[in-house]
C-alpha cells in the first residue's frame, strides 16, 4: 500500500507541474482532430497526388471519408539487423488493412543509425540528435493529412523515442507501434565481455574479437542484450503503444507476422471513424509516463531513457524530472536480471514469462496505473497475458503464467532481486548526473579517489595502453555533452575500466557524455549537467582533485575547498576536429541549440 501511495503521489506531482502545458497541448490536438483528416475537403489535385500510385480499389476507397487510411512510418534499412525485418512489413500491413476494409500507405521513411556500428567513431556524434531528426522526418511524412491513424515501424536507440515524439506531435491520430523482435540467442554475453576485456589487454587479436562479436550479433533482429533498443520495446508495451505480448517475438516467425497483421487491423479500429477512437496524445498521459518508468526500473533498463522519456513527455506537454525518475527508482524493486544486469538475454527473459509475467507482478504489487488507455483498450490488465498462434493463423491470448519459468532471470514482487531499480540521480557541487547501479556490486557504489582528466575517450584508452592507469582513480571525461559533441556514447571506456576494476583498483567514471543501456559493473556518473562547454563545474576539476561518488547517498562531489573551487576558471577544449567529417558539420546548428541533459538534451523543446 505504501508503494501504491508513493506512485500516486509522484504522479500527482507531475500532473500538477504539467497542468498548464498539458492543457494547451490537449486543446491543440483536439482542434487538430476536428479539422482533419477529411480527404473530401482536400482539393481534387491534392487528393489525386495523394493516391496516384494506389491500385484502383484503394483509389475508390480514398475518394471519400468512409474508409480509414493507415499511414506507415518506417525505419527500414537492410544494413541494421534490428530494422532489416521491416522490409516486408508494409506488404503485411497493406493486406491486413484491406481485409479490415481500410487502406494503408507508406507515408514516409526515417533514418535509423546504429550506435553499435558507430561506437568510438565520428558518426556517433550524430546519434543523439538523430532522435530529433527522426521526429521531424516522421512529421514530414504525416503532414500530407491523408491519414486516420499511424503505424510506426522502429526498434532501436533513438528511433523509437523520435517516433514517439512525432506520434505525440500528431497526437490527434491513433498510433500503434509495431516491433520487429530480437534476433535469436548467440554467444553468451559473459563470454563476449571476457573476450572484449582480453582484447583490451592485448591478450587476443582482432580476428578473435571479430569472431566473438559476429557470434553475438549474428542475424536479423534486435541485439539481445538489454540496452536501449530492448528497453524501448518494453516501454512501448507497458505504456500501451504495442499490442499485448508483441515486444519480444523473434522476426521471421508465424506469430511475429500474425501480430503485425493484428496491429494493422487494431490501428484501423481505433480511428475517429469508429467507436473506439484512441488519439495517441490523449492515451499517453502522466500515468502512462509513470508506468513506463516503473517498467524501466523493474527491469534495470537503459540510462538513455533519462533523456528520452523527458523529451517524449515534453512532446505531450508533460514535465518530467530526474528527481521523479530517481524517486520512483527508490520504490520500484528490480524483478529482471537481463544482461548487463545478469547473464541472460531478452530471449531468456521472454521464455521465463516476459512482459506478461512482469506486468502481472507489477499490477499485483500496486506499482502500475491500471486505469490507463492503451491501443488495446482500457486498462493494463489485458497486458498480463501471452500471445499464442491458433491453427488458423490468428492470435489468441492466455493469462500470463503465475510462476516464473526461470527465477534467476525473472522474479516475483515478493522476492525481488533488489529492493530498488538502481537508476539514481546524483547531485552535488559538480551538478546533476544519473547513474545505473543495478549491475554494480554494493561494495563499489562508493568511490573516493583522485581525478584523472581526459577530453576524449581515445585519450583514456591511450593512457590505459601505456600502463598509466594501474591505480585508484576517477576518470573525468569531459567536453562530451550535447552542445560540445552531440553527447556520444562512450562504450569504448567499458573494457579498460572493467579490466582495471578486476585488477582490484577502485575506479569510476564521471562524464557529461553517455554510456547508454549497456552501463555495467563500473560506477559511472553520466549525463553530468551543466556540461563542460557551458562552463560547468566539470570543467573546473583539476588532475589529482579528490572526487567522491556515493551512489548510496546520491551525491557527487569534488572534495576541494569551496572558495578555491569557485575561483577556478573553467578550462576549455579545442573541438574543431570534432565539428566536421561524417556529416557533423551539418549538425552544428543542432549542437548550438541543444538543451541540457536533464531537460532531454533536445533541440525541439
Amino acid at each position: 500500500m505504501a508503494a501504491r501511495n508513493d506512485i500516486t503521489r509522484i504522479t500527482e506531482r507531475i500532473v500538477e507541474r504539467s497542468r498548464a502545458s498539458r492543457e494547451i497541448y490537449l486543446e491543440r490536438i483536439e482542434k487538430a482532430g476536428r479539422e482533419g483528416p477529411h480527404r473530401t475537403e482536400l482539393s481534387c489535385g491534392n487528393l489525386a497526388h495523394g493516391f496516384a500510385a494506389c491500385g484502383l480499389s484503394d483509389k475508390d476507397a480514398l475518394a471519400g471519408d468512409a474508409v480509414p487510411n493507415l499511414g506507415i512510418i518506417t525505419a527500414y534499412n537492410d544494413m541494421l539487423s534490428a530494422h532489416q525485418p521491416f522490409e516486408h512489413f508494409p506488404d503485411l500491413i497493406r493486406a491486413a488493412a484491406r481485409d479490415a476494409g481500410g487502406v494503408a500507405q507508406v507515408a514516409g521513411g526515417v533514418p535509423a543509425m546504429c550506435d553499435g556500428v558507430t561506437q568510438g567513431q565520428p558518426g556517433m556524434d550524430l546519434s543523439l540528435f538523430s532522435r530529433d531528426v527522426i521526429a521531424m522526418s516522421a512529421a514530414v511524412g504525416l503532414s500530407h493529412n491523408m491519414f486516420d491513424a499511424a503505424a510506426f515501424l522502429g526498434v532501436c536507440d533513438k528511433i523509437v523515442p523520435g517516433l514517439v515524439i512525432a506520434a505525440l506531435t500528431f497526437g490527434h491520430l491513433p498510433a500503434v507501434f509495431i516491433p520487429a523482435g530480437p534476433m535469436t540467442s548467440g554467444l553468451p554475453n559473459e563470454e563476449k565481455v571476457r573476450i572484449r576485456q582480453l582484447y583490451a589487454e592485448g591478450k587476443v587479436g582482432r580476428a578473435e574479437l571479430l569472431e566473438c562479436e559476429s557470434q553475438s550479433y549474428h542475424g536479423p533482429g534486435t541485439c539481445t542484450f538489454y540496452g536501449t533498443a530492448n528497453s524501448n520495446q518494453m516501454l512501448m508495451e507497458i505504456m500501451g503503444f504495442h499490442l499485448p505480448g508483441a515486444s519480444f517475438i523473434n522476426p521471421g516467425t508465424p506469430l511475429r507476422d500474425a501480430l503485425t497483421k493484428e496491429a494493422a487491423k487494431r490501428a484501423l479500429a481505433i480511428t475517429a471513424l469508429g467507436n473506439e477512437y484512441t488519439p495517441a496524445g490523449v492515451m499517453f498521459d502522466e500515468r502512462s509516463v509513470v508506468n513506463g518508468l516503473v517498467g524501466l526500473h523493474a527491469t534495470g533498463g537503459s540510462t538513455n531513457h533519462t533523456l528520452h522519456l523527458i523529451a517524449m513527455a515534453r512532446a505531450a506537454g508533460i514535465h518530467l524530472s530526474w528527481e521523479d525518475i530517481s524517486e520512483l527508482s527508490d520504490i520500484v524493486p528490480l524483478l529482471a536480471r537481463v544482461y548487463p544486469n545478469g547473464p541472460a538475454d531478452v530471449n531468456h527473459f521472454h521464455a521465463a514469462g516476459g512482459m506478461g509475467f512482469l506486468i502481472g507482478q507489477l499490477l499485483a504489487g500496486g506499482l502500475l496505473h491500471d486505469d490507463v488507455r492503451t491501443v488495446w483498450g482500457e486498462g493494463m490488465a489485458a497486458y498480463a497475458s501471452e500471445p499464442r498462434l491458433t491453427e488458423d493463423g490468428a492470435v489468441r491470448r492466455e493469462p500470463a503464467a503465475a510462476k516464473s519459468g526461470d527465477d534467476k532471470v525473472l522474479s516475483t514482487i515478493d522476492k525481488p532481486f533488489q529492493p530498488n531499480g538502481g537508476l539514481k540521480m546524483l547531485s552535488g557541487n559538480l551538478g546533476k548526473s544519473v547513474i545505473k547501479i543495478s549491475a554494480v556490486k554494493p561494495e563499489r557504489r562508493v568511490i573516493e579517489a583522485p581525478a584523472k582528466i581526459f577530453d576524449s575517450q581515445k585519450d583514456l584508452q591511450d593512457a590505459f595502453k601505456a600502463g598509466h592507469l594501474d591505480c585508484d582513480f576517477v576518470a573525468v571525461v569531459r567536453f562530451q555533452g550535447p552542445k560540445a559533441m552531440g553527447m556520444p556514447e562512450l562504450h569504448k571506456l567499458t573494457p579498460p575500466l572493467g579490466v582495471l576494476q578486476d585488477r582490484g583498483h577502485k575506479v569510476a567514471l564521471v562524464t557529461d557524455g553517455r554510456m547508454s543501456g549497456a552501463s555495467g559493473k563500473v560506477p559511472a556518473a553520466i549525463h553530468l549537467t551543466p556540461e563542460a562547454v557551458d562552463g560547468g563545474p566539470i570543467a573546473r576539476i583539476r588532475e589529482g582533485d579528490i572526487i567522491r561518488l556515493d551512489a548510496t547517498a546520491g551525491t557527487l562531489e569534488v572534495l576541494v575547498d569551496h572558495a578555491e573551487f569557485d575561483k577556478r576558471a573553467p578550462e576549455t577544449a579545442d573541438l574543431t576536429e570534432s565539428s566536421y567529417g561524417m556529416g557533423r558539420e551539418l549538425f552544428a546548428n543542432l549542437r548550438a541549440a541543444a538543451g541540457p541533459a536533464d531537460q532531454g538534451a533536445s533541440v525541439l523543446y
